[in-house]
């Protein structure tokens, strides 16, 4: 087959590369689609994005919501997205090949690939892999332009919050050969508050979670406004003291400390694994180095905004390679069972060692499934976040075995 040999070449990536960057934003998937059938002899494709939830892997199609959805756990589809390998179902009438679509470790959907009975699929995985690699760089490029992408993530609709919310989020993960990271919002589709934020450079990773006070819109444009000053204020070159004095400033000259912002705000070393840490309020850190669970004990500061002029001062610790730290706001910690008993105590700690053989981009939503049934069948009366962060140094450095 023509179609195929040219797909296991160069030709057949360079094709996808230039069929994409000459794509309409909304139209990314029908130009894929072609190529995926002229260069490596595909009967057909489909493209299902992850939900807000991470929950369900939602059809992408020219007019959204009108295709089922499936699950991104138990379906075969939800084989690839979680393994992140490319997951092979033969049949009688066919191959189809599913492979995950992700940018530097940001789970963002599915490509699934049907192909006649006969041919042999086992040499395509890689190209078809580069084709989803590409894929997923251009949806990103694209929903600057189109809400065509971000339609298809929905499994239902977003509260006015929620949309402010989503749009303020670097990822829901990322990849580095220093450290992986996840991170996820609960409840995806009435998020108000609780946020996070970070940023790479060659040798610092900076990141924040927020617990913005109050509901609604008006928890959504305190966390908008605090995030944007620290990113300002990053931006600019500021050190992390510096970051928070300007955020703080922000918050008390709109709200005169009626409104104010729990914050943790760390910046992580490369080389070294130090960590410069302020801790402005409730979310907190727990660590897991080998089999231990053990929250980081820090000094606590004033909320961003309380009050005018706040001064605050860094804290240090350092992380080894191999430890996994978690960053939880009180809708986590603070959650009781029917019998009164705080999550933070001891559940939390066995949900940490039950979840550690998987990567941290699933492990955020592994935990507040499980805060769900810990709290017996009750809604949730706060949001939830969850990042997880796993250490591995720099090969080389201090900050590496």
């Amino acid at each position: 087959m023509a179609g195929v040999v040219g797909g296991e070449g160069v030709g057949g990536g360079g094709a996808v590369e230039r069929a994409l960057r000459g794509a309409a934003p909304h139209g990314l998937f029908e130009e894929v689609r072609a190529v995926l059938t002229r260069e490596y002899g595909a009967a057909g494709a489909e493209l299902l994005m992850a939900d807000y939830a991470s929950a369900r892997l939602q059809p992408v199609t020219e007019r959204p919501f009108t295709a089922d959805s499936v699950s991104a756990y138990n379906s075969a589809e939800g084989r690839a997205f979680g393994s992140q390998e490319p997951h092979v179902v033969p049949g009688g009438g066919g191959t189809v090949v599913h492979v995950p679509v992700t940018v530097r470790g940001d789970r963002l959907g599915v490509l699934s690939v049907r192909f006649d009975a006969g041919v042999a699929v086992e040499g395509l995985l890689g190209p078809l892999r580069d084709v989803a690699d590409a894929l997923a760089h251009e949806i990103l490029v694209a929903d600057r332009d189109t809400d065509f992408f971000l339609q298809a993530r929905r499994a239902r609709r977003l509260t006015l919050a929620a949309e402010m919310q989503w749009q303020l989020l670097p990822g829901r993960a990322c990849s580095r050969p220093e450290y992986d990271l996840g991170a996820q919002l609960e409840p995806a589709y009435a998020i108000f508050g609780d946020s996070f934020d970070w940023s790479a450079s060659a040798d610092h990773l900076t990141l924040t979670v927020n617990n913005g006070m109050g509901e609604g819109i008006d928890a959504a444009l305190l966390t908008n406004l605090a995030v944007s000053a620290l990113r300002n204020a990053r931006r600019a070159g500021l050190g992390l003291a510096d970051q928070a004095a300007l955020a703080d400033q922000a918050l008390h000259g709109q709200y005169r400390g009626e409104l104010h912002l729990a914050m943790l705000l760390l910046r992580f070393d490369l080389d070294s694994g130090e960590v410069e840490v302020i801790d402005a309020g409730s979310p907190r850190i727990w660590r897991l180095r080998g089999s231990t669970v053990e929250p980081i004990a820090l000094e606590a500061q004033l909320p961003l905004g309380m009050f005018e002029d706040t001064v605050y001062t860094c804290q240090r610790f350092r992380v080894l390679p191999g430890d996994r730290l978690f960053f939880l706001s009180d809708g986590v910690y603070g959650v009781a069972s029917p019998d009164g008993e705080a999550y933070g105590l001891h559940a939390l700690a066995r949900t940490i060692l039950g979840t550690r053989l998987l990567p941290p981009s699933q492990v955020p939503r592994a935990l507040l499934a499980e805060l769900a049934g810990y709290r017996g069948g009750v809604d949730a009366i706060d949001d939830a976040m969850v990042v997880c962060l796993d250490w591995h140094g720099r090969p080389g450095s201090g900050g590496a075995v």
